[in-house]
């Protein structure tokens, strides 16, 4: 059995932790222990992990420079748990995951996971960019770099950030969990009383300026001026009325009327079945948007910004337009919604057909126990 030893910085509701989920969910328990260590504190994937009868560790660490403390515990865990392979995942865990390695004994294998694109190093606050400097000066003493995006190979390599190997892992879906359901549509519209005769537009995501909701806020008020056969809804941590800015945004765009602001649900599946079409807004930084293979996986056509690797998951199967244009999207969206049903069901069946051929879980989980077996022999 190879122990896989998988450091992350938290694992909150994030689309590196779900991926991690995942890959630990669906890997071949003849083959492979995975264990895991938080540099932060369990978050709602940790406690599910745990439910799972998963071994889960945490630092406890708060957001900022590590303590002390932390550093002693991570060194007691590497001697302790003897890892045969040390995966790090996103910036501070690659870093912990090199720190490990230098603990552990019989210098293991190392994978550094890398989970977003870098338009811009100057976007970062200052200590992200340093992290993100130290990764790439650390980098050629890592056995192997696994990016979930084309582009965000590229941008990081013109950076100087290259192991020894480097490679693209794109995320993978549970085609069977995320399906079309006729229920789940009529039970999400009937909870939110939408008649059968209105379009719901979706955008699903946490609350982070990267994500553009206000963009995304800013397209749905072009279109409910010359329509008012369209309902929008917007769903994941912080995206609720106690949002302040949230809040904010919706009356000065006259929207409170045309819009749900859900929070965190432990009904994705169901929301996303539930839309007639799926958009991600992100302006910047996403690498590979759990969100676009959830939707097409669903059969709902998705708008997507020109943002990590959007484009190219989509392929041909949806619409992409420039990030930070609402003007843009809402023109996007105006093409989707003025289909006949019958076209836009057509678009999601290829939007479905390219999820389960390109991006099942299956897939993804054989691609990173590939490179666990390489590493290990």
């Amino acid at each position: 059995m190879i122990r896989i030893l998988h450091v992350i910085t938290d694992l909150g509701l994030g689309g590196a932790e779900a991926m991690l989920h995942k890959l630990i969910a669906h890997h071949d328990r003849g083959k492979f222990i995975h264990v895991v260590i938080s540099l932060m504190d369990l978050g709602v994937i940790g406690a599910r992990l745990q439910t799972e009868d998963m071994e889960v560790y945490t630092l406890d660490c708060k957001r900022g420079l590590p303590t002390w403390q932390a550093i002693r515990k991570l060194r007691n865990l590497a001697r302790q748990l003897r890892p045969d392979i040390i995966q790090g995942w996103m910036y501070h865990g690659n870093l912990a995951a090199w720190l490990v390695r230098q603990f552990a004994s019989g210098r293991p294998p190392l994978i550094w996971g890398i989970r977003q694109s870098l338009d811009r190093l100057s976007n970062e606050k200052w200590l992200t960019r340093g992290v993100i400097l130290a990764n790439a000066g650390l980098s050629h003493q890592v056995d192997a770099v696994v990016y979930n995006a084309h582009r965000s190979l590229e941008q990081h390599q013109a950076l100087g950030l290259s192991g020894k190997t480097s490679l693209v892992i794109a995320n993978g879906f549970d085609t069977n969990l995320f399906s079309p359901s006729s229920m789940a549509r009529a039970t999400i519209r009937a909870e939110l009383q939408i008649p059968d005769t209105v379009l719901l537009v979706g955008l699903i995501g946490r609350f982070h300026p990267m994500k553009d909701h206000h963009g995304f806020l800013q397209a749905a008020a072009e279109l409910v001026r010359h329509r008012d056969n369209v309902r929008f809804l917007m769903a994941g941590d912080g995206v609720d009325w106690g949002n302040p800015l949230l809040d904010k945004w919706v009356k000065q765009l006259k929207l409170a009327e045309h819009v749900y602001l859900l929070g965190c649900r432990d009904d994705i599946t169901h929301l996303t079945a539930a839309l007639d079409i799926a958009v991600s807004a992100s302006a910047r930084n996403e690498g590979f948007a759990n969100v676009i293979g959830e939707a097409m996986s669903c059969s709902v056509p998705c708008v997507v910004t020109d943002v990590g690797d959007s484009a190219w998951i989509v392929g041909d199967t949806g619409v992409v337009v420039p990030p930070g244009n609402p003007p843009k999207l809402a023109e996007a969206l105006e093409a989707l919604l003025g289909l006949s049903a019958d076209e836009r069901q057509r678009m999601g069946m290829a939007s479905r057909a390219r999820a389960v051929a390109e991006f099942s879980i299956k897939q993804t989980t054989d691609r990173f126990e590939a490179q666990y077996m390489a590493l290990a022999t």
